[in-house]
């Protein structure tokens, strides 16, 4: 009998079964092929693929932003339905996109309180979560842009205002879609680390669909999307 103790796995937060998505027009096609993925606590994953393939369609699916045709999906042990997924996604999830969905209007500081303003249960009272989105500003380099209308901001300073946003209702996960892909070079080496540093720093789950390989292999995951199935990239 073998005495040593194994070390315990890190619990699951995401875990999608025989995922299936079917686009009937113009033509059916199907994008999603049976797909399973299992997502532990604390993981940062990259999804790759050629354009087309489907990873932003993947992507919104595990972010219950869209529903498929077939399959399951629980996140933190609780199945998603019609039923429950906007609460779910209102307390679990924050988001990232590639062209920021900012309102441009809107202060770098009214942008990242969109969420709890959505979500109010999830936060004790408005004086924490203006404390924790100035918080969170400061921590990705904005504490002097707090009061900037976003349409004033550089890109990269925008993507930063998108990223505290993600973490303004301590979601437990993050779901990026090419999270750099509007930046120049130097700027989505500073993005990645940030994203990377922050979900370290603060204990996220991290799901992003790159191009970029210098971004994949900073995750600690790396799978390509083929054929609507995912396979693990082995380094």
């Amino acid at each position: 009998m073998n005495d040593q103790l194994c070390p315990l796995e890190k619990p699951v937060i995401l875990h999608a079964k025989k995922l299936r998505k079917v686009f009937q027009e113009p033509a059916k096609v199907q994008i999603i092929n049976d797909l399973d993925l299992t997502v532990r606590r604390g993981d940062s994953i990259a999804i790759m693929g050629r354009s087309g393939e489907g990873k932003s369609t993947l992507l919104q699916i595990l972010g219950t932003l869209e529903s498929p045709c077939a399959g399951s999906l629980e996140i933190d042990g609780e199945l998603i339905s019609k039923f429950n997924k906007s609460r779910i996604r209102n307390q679990k999830l924050g988001f990232i996109f590639q062209s920021f969905h900012l309102l441009e209007d809107y202060t770098a500081l009214e942008n990242v309180l969109i969420p709890a303003r959505i979500a109010r249960a999830n936060i004790s009272s408005k004086e924490n979560a203006y404390k924790r989105a100035c918080d969170l500003l400061n921590h990705v380099g904005l504490e002097d842009r707090l009061h900037f209308n976003t349409k004033l901001l550089s890109g990269g300073e925008k993507q930063r205002v998108a990223i505290a946003r993600a973490l303004c209702n301590d979601p437990d996960v993050i779901l990026a879609d090419e999270p750099s892909g509007n930046l120049d070079k130097q700027t989505s080496r500073y993005i990645h680390q940030l994203l990377l540093d922050l979900s370290h720093l603060q204990g996220k789950t991290l799901i992003i669909v790159t191009h970029d390989p210098e971004l994949a292999e900073m995750c600690s995951l790396r799978y390509n999307l083929v054929d609507g199935q995912l396979q693990q990239c082995v380094t």
